[in-house]
């Protein structure tokens, strides 16, 4: 490694190492993930770190950005970014950007999947013939129709609107809940989040995650949702009271969940292992070749656009 170029500290393996390579053009790279004494990987090298190149499902603490007081950004694959201490970040100066736009269809076409599954108990329905009980006794429980139904969208963002466009070929009816109400937009907004889990028959969680949302959609919420609704959650496991979805799933206060993230990934509650109105995914909203592919592009550019201009191409907002 030569001391007169900038240093890049890669936290994690790019799902793609073709696309990185053009990296080791600007940077040296130093590839933390690989090392069994990460401290001494970057031992004298604190002051060439320009760039962390981390992941929307790692963690980026203040302790961290601390340790390379030359750094200049913080280039993050994903689109969510409150595993990153931004805040902490942007008060020294040092630029953070993510990955949106390149992941909004497959997130929406996931949650949207999420909730056909849910509503028709499609893992139910799976697991019962693999179990071979079709024909041998007790009929297939009934499912729920979605075309023409109530979408409720807890967050109209991209990947809010992304959702909201597939749910028009259904012919179902939207409303939305956001901090602020949108001009944009024709879809009708409900002020309170009770009002929107009262009027809804299925809840689309797509609001960020962080502090902010922290069990946003607490027991009151899922109460308002009753009994015939379902919560589709595609965000972050952060913002669902676990507790409370785990309480109103199988005491019938609600009436199913799809769920793709968790409070404690990859650590899934038993109890919502053992219940057939939840299906539940492994995180992997965004996990094609295709919008992976694209996202590990687009953090590279960011991450040489640094190099090359001095400043990202996606930068998250400041806070």
């Amino acid at each position: 490694m030569s001391v007169n170029r900038p240093a890049l500290v890669q936290l994690f393996p790019l799902p793609f190492p073709d696309i990185g390579q053009r990296l080791a053009d600007h940077f040296d790279i130093i590839e933390l993930w690989r090392e069994s004494d990460p401290q001494q990987a970057v031992a004298g090298r604190q002051n060439d770190v320009a760039v962390l190149l981390t992941s929307a499902l790692g963690s980026t603490p203040a302790e961290l950005i601390d340790r390379f007081p030359r750094l200049k950004a913080i280039c993050s694959l994903g689109v969510g970014y409150d595993s990153i201490d931004v805040r902490h970040a942007q008060q020294k100066g040092i630029q953070v950007s993510n990955t949106p736009d390149v992941l909004n269809d497959c997130v929406a076409d996931l949650a949207f999947g999420l909730l056909l599954a849910t509503a028709r108990r499609l893992g139910h329905a799976e697991r019962y013939v693999r179990s071979n009980q079709w024909g041998g006794g007790a009929p297939f429980p009934l499912g729920v129709k979605v075309s023409h139904k109530k979408l409720g969208i807890v967050g109209l963002g991209r990947i809010g609107m992304a959702i909201a466009q597939r749910a028009s070929g259904f012919d179902m009816e939207i409303r939305y809940h956001n901090r602020n109400v949108r001009n944009d937009v024709d879809y009708a907004y409900e002020p309170t989040l009770i009002g929107l889990a009262e009027w809804a028959d299925f809840l689309v969680v797509a609001t960020v995650g962080g502090p902010s949302t922290r069990r946003l959609i607490d027991g009151t919420v899922l109460k308002a949702l009753g009994p015939d609704g379902a919560i589709i959650n595609i965000s972050r496991g952060s913002v669902i009271d676990e507790q409370a979805l785990v309480d109103a799933l199988s005491t019938g206060g609600l009436g199913g969940a799809g769920l793709d993230v968790y409070e404690d990934e990859p650590n899934v509650p038993d109890a919502l292992k053992s219940l057939d109105n939840v299906v539940l995914l492994p995180h992997i909203a965004s996990a094609t070749t295709e919008t992976r592919r694209a996202m590990a592009q687009l953090v590279v550019d960011n991450a040489e656009a640094v190099a090359t201009r001095g400043k990202v191409l996606t930068p998250v907002p400041v806070l």
